[in-house]
């Protein structure tokens, strides 16, 4: 009986005090996507790095092919809910697929 009373002195003591709240600083972002007059560029920093670093750009294989950019895309959005407009996502894969895939000018 001890143990249950303690037990619901402590639960009841958790659920009185407030949280704190938790200031969280995240340190800015060192690397940006390659500027680009693309069209994609734009939409590629208004939607891809609001989630994730351009880093992550950077990290995939530049011989990566345009099915490769366009998967991401439609994975980003499907699988982790990006909220990418469907009309945003070809001008995207091209600028992904030309900047940073195999499409790149050597």
């Amino acid at each position: 009986m001890k143990h249950a009373t303690l037990l619901a002195a402590c639960v009841c003591a958790a659920l009185a005090s407030p949280l704190a709240a938790k200031d969280i600083q995240l340190p800015p972002d060192a690397v940006q996507l390659k500027p680009s007059p693309l069209p994609g560029y734009a939409k590629a920093q208004a939607n891809c790095t609001m989630c994730h670093s351009a880093e992550y750009m950077r990290m995939q294989p530049p011989s990566a092919a345009r099915p490769y950019w366009d998967a991401m895309v439609h994975r980003m959005k499907t699988v982790f809910k990006a909220p990418v407009a469907d009309e945003d996502m070809p001008e995207i894969v091209d600028y992904l697929a030309r900047t940073y895939g195999n499409e790149q000018p050597k």
